[in-house]
């Protein structure tokens, strides 16, 4: 789509499948999906955007209370940080192919590429906040846990990278950054270990043993997530 044209009638009704609703002032969705570059007379998706943030996050902190009821607050936390993410709504957007309606001042090609990931965020963020203003609250949250709802419930729903999530826990509660010491490496050029320690003042340190100095990073970290109650322990163990 040219950033000159608007929705077709076709498009929007094919798009509205997807979303799973009709809307009823057909000039929401539209400004849903106007980037600012467009420079159109009929405003675009900022102000939506900062409101479809907003919805998501109540939905789907609803969610992950009702679905993981006794998970800490902590793990909570996490899940909610990832499935509100950029990453995350960036796929939903390319589940929805909606790079075919965005309309931009700039090539529309480009908006599948990952360094317009961003762009692609905020535009579910503004349909999500078109939904809640066209139909309700109701209508947003159907529409979320309709392509959320999976991912939620995912296994690793609450991992992600053990050392970023230890640090921000640890400027948070402590207002200090973790420190990793590597206390041995043993073993072969060809197949070497390494122990290594991590410590936050005011908590007893952890140790990881892995074949490489980042992976054994890692493996103290989750160790002192899981004791602390970020993360649940997994099944397998470290």
């Amino acid at each position: 789509m040219s950033k000159a044209q608007t929705l077709s009638a076709a498009d929007r009704a094919k798009l509205e499948t997807l979303i799973g609703h009709e809307f009823a002032e057909k000039e929401r969705l539209d400004r849903a999906l106007t980037h600012a570059s467009a420079r159109t007379d009929k405003g675009n998706y900022e102000r939506l955007e900062f409101l479809g943030d907003r919805v998501l996050g109540l939905s789907i902190a609803e969610l992950l209370f009702r679905t993981f009821g006794t998970a800490a607050e902590g793990e909570l936390s996490v899940r909610l940080n990832q499935l509100v993410s950029a990453e995350t709504c960036a796929a939903v957007a390319d589940e929805l192919n909606l790079h075919l309606y965005i309309r931009t001042g700039a090539d529309v090609k480009k908006l599948t590429g990952k360094r317009m990931m961003n762009v692609r965020a905020d535009v579910v963020e503004s349909l999500i906040a078109a939904l809640y203003l066209d139909g309700g609250l109701e209508v947003a949250r159907r529409f979320i846990l309709r392509y959320w709802e999976g991912r939620a419930v995912r296994a690793d729903g609450a991992r992600r990278d053990a050392k970023t999530e230890l640090q921000e826990w640890s400027h948070a509660k402590f207002g200090v950054t973790p420190v990793y010491r590597v206390e041995e490496r043993s073993g072969p050029d060809h197949d070497p270990r390494f122990r290594v320690t991590v410590e936050v003042a005011g908590v007893t340190p952890e140790t990881g043993v892995e074949r490489s100095k980042r992976a054994a990073e890692q493996v103290a970290a989750t160790k002192m997530l899981e004791r602390e109650g970020i993360w649940q322990p997994t099944s397998a163990g470290n």
